[in-house]
C-alpha cells in the first residue's frame, strides 16, 4: 500500500473489516488530538526547565525517547493497538520535542517559531502539491522515497554508533557538507508527507478499519516531528555560519 516504513504492506495484508471503516476526516481529527497531546506534554517539558528543573527534564527526555522508540516500533508493525500506542507515542514526543526546543532556543533565540514556521508550510505545501496532483506517489516515487528514509535511518544508527564508541558525528557542525545533509534530510522527511496523504485516502478508499485512523495519525506524526527536528538543527547550523 505505501514504502512508507510506517505504511508498508504487511500491515494491512489480512485486515478483517469488524469495526467502522476508517474515513478520511476520521483520521484528520485523531491526528489533531495527537499534535494537541504533543504541543500540551511539550509546553510541560519546556517549562521544567525554564524553571530550573533540568534534572527531571533531561531523564523525562532519555526516558521518552526509549519509550517512544519502542513504541513507534511496536505500533509499526501492530497497527489495532495504535488508539492505545499512538497517543502514548505522541505524549513521549511532546516531553522529548519540549526538552530539544528549549535548548535549541536558549542557544538560538527564536528558533523555534521559524522551525515550527517551516515544518508547516512544508506540510501545507506538500499537501498542496498532493491534492493538485503536481507530486503523485507513484510506485517508482514511493520506492525513492523508502530508499531514501532507510539511508538515512542508516546514518543515524551509525552516529549513534559513534557517539556509544566515544566517536560522535561532527559533520553538523554548521559547515557546508553539515548543512547541505540537513537540507537533503529536511527534503526527504517533506516528501514522505506525500505517502501520509496517499495512505489516508487508500485507507478509506480500501475500506479499512477505523483503528487506522489512529495508525494514520500515527504515521504523520513521526513525519511532523522527525522534519521539525532536522529543521531544529538545520537552522541552527546556518545561524553558526553567521
Amino acid at each position: 500500500m505505501s514504502s512508507n516504513p510506517m505504511l508498508n504492506n504487511n500491515v494491512v495484508e489480512n485486515v478483517i473489516l469488524d469495526s467502522k471503516p476508517m474515513t478520511i476526516q476520521g483520521a484528520i481529527n485523531k491526528t489533531f488530538i495527537l499534535l494537541a497531546i504533543v504541543v500540551a506534554t511539550g509546553a510541560y517539558s519546556w517549562n521544567l526547565l525554564a524553571r530550573g528543573f533540568s534534572d527531571k527534564a533531561y531523564l523525562l527526555m532519555i526516558a521518552s525517547a526509549i519509550i517512544g522508540l519502542i513504541l513507534a516500533i511496536v505500533t509499526a508493525f501492530k497497527p489495532k493497538i495504535s488508539p492505545y500506542s499512538a497517543p502514548l507515542y505522541a505524549l513521549c514526543e511532546g516531553l522529548l520535542t519540549g526538552v530539544v526546543s528549549y535548548t535549541y532556543n536558549a542557544a538560538f533565540e527564536g528558533i523555534v517559531v521559524n522551525a515550527i514556521g517551516i515544518t508547516l508550510l512544508s506540510l501545507f505545501s506538500m499537501l498542496f502539491l498532493y491534492k493538485t496532483g503536481i507530486i503523485k506517489a507513484t510506485e517508482k516515487f514511493r520506492t525513492v522515497i523508502f530508499t531514501s528514509t532507510c539511508a538515512i535511518a542508516i546514518f543515524y544508527l551509525a552516529g549513534f554508533i559513534g557517539a556509544l564508541i566515544g566517536h560522535p558525528m561532527t559533520v553538523f557542525n554548521g559547515s557546508t557538507m553539515g548543512i547541505v545533509i540537513s537540507i537533503v534530510i529536511c527534503a526527504i522527511a517533506s516528501l514522505n508527507f506525500i505517502l501520509d496523504f496517499d495512505f489516508f485516502e487508500r485507507g478509506q478508499n480500501n475500506v479499512l478499519p477505523d483503528y487506522f485512523e489512529w495508525y494514520c495519525g500515527f504515521s504523520l506524526l513521526v513525519t511532523v516531528i522527525w522534519l521539525y527536528i532536522e529543521i531544529l538543527r538545520l537552522l541552527a547550523q546556518m545561524q553558526k555560519r553567521n
